[in-house]
């Protein structure tokens, strides 16, 4: 009987255990990198049975999506797998018992959007005291007309632009709105 040292016995441990690694944890292991951070956070691995992974989704929309996109995921999949996969499955099924993972939104400072235009003129921290509607009215059309002297026209409205709006746009942001196609149906996921 022959001494081994203890990294070598720890080397064999480890190779074993990568060795009987179940498929359902590879497959946990490499879903976000395979399917993409924005996927990830609608769907959850459920189980593997027959050789079929069941994955639950978030809506019945990215159920239908992903199905359409299986072959390409399941290729992927297969690629990272000791043991392939046949199938994918997506359902709803199962969502509930996997709650979406809160992730904090990004903030955006006001100085970062495109129609940030400095603090030209403004008080800030000033308080309004005994002012009737029409005064403060009357002082927030002069602060517009003061902020919109120096700011270029826009191309195609010829309002008062704030330059950042122009830059990403190449218009306002009311005309940009004007231009997105009427045929796309806009809604959250």
């Amino acid at each position: 009987m022959s001494f081994k040292s203890v990294n070598d016995i720890l080397d064999v441990i480890e190779k074993q255990a990568k060795w009987q690694q179940q498929p359902f944890q590879q497959v946990c292991q490499f879903w976000a990198e395979v399917v993409g951070s924005a996927i990830a956070a609608q769907t959850q691995p459920l189980s593997i049975q027959r050789d079929v992974l069941r994955v639950a989704t978030s809506s019945a929309a990215w159920a239908q999506n992903l199905t359409f996109s299986r072959q390409t995921l399941l290729f992927k999949l297969n690629q990272k797998l000791s043991t392939p996969l046949v199938d994918l499955r997506f359902s709803t099924a199962g969502w509930q018992r996997h709650p979406p993972k809160e992730q904090p939104q990004a903030k955006v400072l006001a100085n970062q959007h495109p129609s940030y235009l400095g603090d030209i003129n403004e008080r800030r921290g000033a308080t309004v005291v005994n002012q009737d509607v029409n005064q403060v009215f009357d002082n927030w059309a002069k602060t517009r007309q003061r902020r919109s002297q120096n700011l270029p026209l826009c191309p195609q409205c010829q309002c008062p632009t704030p330059p950042g709006e122009l830059q990403r746009w190449g218009v306002c942001g009311f005309c940009s709105v004007k231009q997105l196609p009427k045929n796309i149906k806009y809604f959250s996921v």
